[in-house]
């Protein structure tokens, strides 16, 4: 239990739903999900409606801490919930997954910024943008923001956004990757997200001018010590924010399998008219998706287990591990990728339909391993880098790498 909680600020146990029950009330939603991805597609932005429904479901709690009103709960939990969720559409997930993880940002937070948010509502969504794209300057009592932040998820829903920036010395040079937490009133949505694929995340862009961040609601996205923060939340950030990428796009991949499976055991092959899943190679495809997805959640979900073993005992993450664990996440993305490229190759013509829904699907998958987390070419080289001795890049997993 987070050591900054006290005791009349814990929710009560006997108010929190178990994982079995919370998996549960994801898949319920599957066919809702399934029946509005069109339509998320077309608008280029989930609906108030899907939000409501996660918020009803109890999804934003997951991560939230206890003392406002949050569950607590392990990410890896929070990761199974988007597996499920993404089945249905990837978008929608996507703004879940967004708009979820912030939650567990505050737990290593200046309490303030969690009373800042929640103080008076604890259903207050965050967005956010991190990467640096803006400037910011240091001025007394804390930084002012300036510039345009893209690619803000679901940001229409939100009443506050993290954003990301460098922090730099007096002379320029680079000192801290940092998150700055800003309210609705400071910034302006521009609406420029025109995508092939995700098009239904509303990733719109952030325009700020002149925005002052009192010190409490800023933190560094890298300074990874210990603290007297709860142990679910003495995690290093990347891992727990990269990894939720990686949990959605297993969800959207196996939401093309479910998708395949469902088109192949009624199809006739054209030609000879016998079952197409009588075909060695529609099998053929399916099995090797499926291995790719499995084990791309069986990587996810051991690597929360490892490091679970580690924060029970209030023990940081090694370097060594996290170096490690970048790139068990990063494969991810190419790992669904290529399952849902093999089932979409055996659809033929008939998967370039707009109302076949694997056409879509594999856009998502695409379009999400591109994201900076998937990155899994250099984290790749990074990885064999440092077990040959060289040195880690700075501003990833330390200020200042020896």
């Amino acid at each position: 239990m987070n050591g900054l909680l006290k005791k009349s600020e814990v929710v009560n146990e006997l108010e929190f739903p178990t994982e079995a029950e919370l998996l549960q009330r994801a898949r319920d939603l599957i066919p809702m999900l399934l029946k509005k991805a069109d339509s998320v597609e077309k608008n280029r932005m989930v609906s108030r409606e899907t939000i409501a429904a996660f918020v009803e479901a109890g999804f934003f709690k997951i991560l939230q801490p206890a003392r406002f009103g949050g569950w607590e709960m392990n990410p890896a939990v929070f990761y199974k919930v988007l597996m499920e969720l993404g089945r249905g559409c990837g978008s929608s997930a996507w703004n879940m997954m967004i708009l979820g993880i912030h939650q567990w940002e505050f737990g290593s937070m200046d309490p303030q910024a969690g009373e800042d948010v929640w103080g008076k509502d604890n259903a207050q969504i965050v967005a956010s943008s991190y990467p640096p794209f803006g400037t910011l300057t240091e001025v007394e009592g804390g930084y002012v923001l300036n510039g345009t932040w893209k690619t803000s998820s679901g940001c229409d829903h939100s009443h506050w956004a993290f954003i990301g920036a460098m922090r730099k010395d007096a002379e320029g040079k680079m000192i801290d990757r940092m998150a700055m937490l800003v309210p609705r009133a400071d910034y302006e949505i521009v609406d420029d997200w025109h995508v092939f694929g995700l098009a239904g995340t509303g990733s719109k862009s952030l325009v700020i001018k002149n925005a002052f961040v009192p010190t409490h609601r800023g933190h560094s996205l890298i300074d990874y010590q210990q603290s007297d923060r709860g142990e679910m939340y003495l995690y290093p950030f990347n891992q727990v924010f990269f990894g939720a990428v990686s949990a959605l796009l297993v969800g959207v991949a196996q939401g093309g399998i479910d998708a395949y499976i469902e088109q192949m055991k009624v199809r006739t092959d054209t030609t000879g008219g016998f079952p197409a899943a009588l075909s060695p190679y529609v099998k053929d495809r399916l099995g090797n998706a499926v291995v790719r997805v499995r084990s791309a959640r069986a990587r996810l979900l051991q690597m929360m287990a490892e490091t679970t073993e580690l924060v029970a005992q209030r023990q940081l993450v090694p370097t060594h591990d996290r170096v490690h664990y970048m790139l068990d996440i990063a494969r991810v993305g190419r790992d669904c990728e290529e399952a849902v490229m093999l089932l979409f190759k055996a659809t033929s013509a008939r998967g370039i339909y707009l109302d076949n829904a694997l056409q879509r699907i594999l856009r998502d998958v695409i379009a999400g391993a591109n994201h900076i987390t998937q990155n899994a070419d250099d984290t790749a080289g990074l990885l064999g880098g440092y077990l040959l001795g060289q040195p880690l890049p700075p501003m990833v997993f330390e200020r200042n790498p020896v």
